[in-house]
């Protein structure tokens, strides 16, 4: 008789071989709190691309402050050109006005002979005669600087009545506005003969007449260096009439201050 042999115990669970895996190692995946590993696949992604879209950025912003600058540039040297222009201009305009009030200057300086000598007509003593009447040249106080007064002065020569006559011819020309009153003096008197009339000759009866004397006198004095412009009543009183309006012209445009 045969008999079966069976073992029951290989076939319990603990006795069973598990299967093995092919391919060497096996790949547990994570389980629990999957946040953090969400946190790190998403910055791993994300700051390449945000590093990507801001060097972008970056270009084109350079482009266009490039595209800014090279435009300054031209605008600065356009305007440097301008401003150029406008120096030019500027030393051409302050030239011609020291031209021009260089003229001024010489034309408000101006004292009209028919004015001086109506002023001197206007302030003769009827004892008084005028002989010569010369302009003396400005002198320099200091040799190689500008005369202190360039108008230069006047010097008056004739024949008075008397010493009397010839002070009170004196401060008449110390009130005229034309001349210095400071600077106005009598430099010689003397007694002289007076002249013969012409036309009148020695009686025949053999009677010489002596002539009366006179005073020969020689006035000095300085013209005033006060400006035309300042002057123009007196200008007018005299009858300066072209000097006055040359005069009111340039106040009227602002050359010559009123």
């Amino acid at each position: 008789m045969y008999s079966l042999d069976v073992n029951f115990l290989k076939d319990r669970p603990a006795y069973q071989k598990k299967p093995e895996r092919k391919g060497g190692m096996s790949l547990k995946l994570p389980t629990g709190n999957l946040t953090p590993v969400y946190v790190g696949v998403a910055l791993g992604i994300g700051l390449p691309a945000l590093l990507g879209v801001g060097w972008w950025l970056l270009q084109g912003k350079i482009v266009e402050l490039e595209g800014q600058i090279a435009q300054l540039d031209q605008e600065s040297k356009r305007l440097d050109a301008e401003i150029g222009n406008l120096n030019k201009i500027k030393a051409e305009t302050i030239a011609i006005k020291g031209e021009t009030q260089a003229l001024v200057t010489v034309f408000d300086q101006i004292r009209p002979w028919s004015a001086m000598l109506q002023d001197l007509r206007d302030r003769i003593p009827a004892a008084v005669q005028i002989e010569n009447i010369k302009q003396i040249p400005p002198i320099a106080v200091v040799a190689g600087q500008p005369p202190n007064n360039p108008a230069g002065g006047l010097e008056i020569t004739g024949l008075a009545r008397s010493f009397n006559d010839v002070n009170d011819f004196l401060l008449s020309l110390q009130q005229s506005r034309f001349l210095k009153s400071t600077e106005s003096r009598i430099i010689t008197t003397a007694l002289v003969d007076a002249p013969l009339i012409p036309g009148v000759v020695q009686p025949n009866s053999g009677v010489v007449i002596q002539p009366p004397q006179v005073v020969k006198y020689t006035i000095q004095s300085s013209m005033n260096d006060v400006p035309a412009s300042e002057l123009i009543r007196e200008l007018e009183k005299k009858g300066t009439v072209g000097l006055v309006t040359r005069i009111r012209s340039m106040q009227k445009i602002g050359v010559i201050s009123k």
